[in-house]
């Protein structure tokens, strides 16, 4: 059997930069948005007829940072960095073949130019090549009943703090990027350093939009120190 080839439809814009600081899951920060422009042919208004009566789709894509590069086994962020499971019990972006899968809010569809789709809760890198769009099917994808593994709820949260410089530097940056404090707050809140981290003194930093961010972590506290950006705070 040849090797299959694929296309991708489109490539997602999101918030994202950098890996680190992305949520490790779909809709857990619902104001992390992302868009997806088809590519030609695919940039049909048909193609998309019927999708606006659904509220949530997969997204099946590409892990386009880890393309060839995967190990038997990873090492779960929810099992303290350290235990190694199998990596198809995993989610892990080191596959045989990068391919993943997300579950996001379908927010709109604009076919005024082309086809536009904004999602809700994207987990994704910025420039994420899209394979395929299909509609979430609630009865038949949803089992209560089912085991998750070393999986059993959603990360525990921790309460952010910004400091008076960097509310009002994202204050500032919210006539550009709306909802940042609350995408912050989102994504911060889940402690997105390694498992293993333990040191309160470190300051750790991540790129989201075009915005450096600063922050460190106490045992209960996530504290925003900086939430720098080239346009109003003059770059570095």
């Amino acid at each position: 059997m040849p090797d299959a080839a694929f296309s991708p439809i489109g490539y997602l814009a999101t918030p994202f930069r950098d890996r680190f600081g992305i949520p490790r899951q779909p809709r857990l920060a619902p104001h992390a948005r992302g868009q997806l422009r088809l590519l030609r042919p695919y940039d049909r208004e048909e193609a998309v007829r019927g999708l606006e009566a659904f509220s949530h789709v997969w997204l099946s894509f590409v892990f386009h940072r880890t393309a060839g590069r995967w190990s038997p086994t990873v090492r779960p962020p929810r099992l303290g960095g350290n235990e190694r499971v199998g990596v198809f019990a995993s989610r892990s972006p080191f596959r045989p073949n990068p391919l993943g899968l997300s579950l996001v809010e379908l927010l709109s569809i604009d076919t005024r130019d082309g086809v536009l789709l904004t999602f809700g809760g994207v987990d994704l890198l910025d420039g994420t090549p899209v394979l395929d769009i299909k509609p979430y099917l609630a009865f038949i994808e949803s089992e209560p009943a089912a085991r998750g593994g070393f999986v059993t709820a959603p990360p525990p949260l921790r309460t952010v703090w910004f400091t008076a410089r960097a509310a009002s530097q994202a204050s500032r940056h919210e006539e550009r990027w709306p909802d940042l404090t609350a995408l912050l707050r989102e994504v911060l809140a889940q402690d997105p350093r390694p498992a293993y981290a333990d040191d309160p003194m470190r300051r750790y930093g991540f790129r989201l939009y075009d915005l450096e961010i600063k922050w460190r972590c106490t045992a209960t506290l996530v504290i925003v120190e900086e939430v720098r950006g080239p346009l109003v705070d003059g770059g570095r």
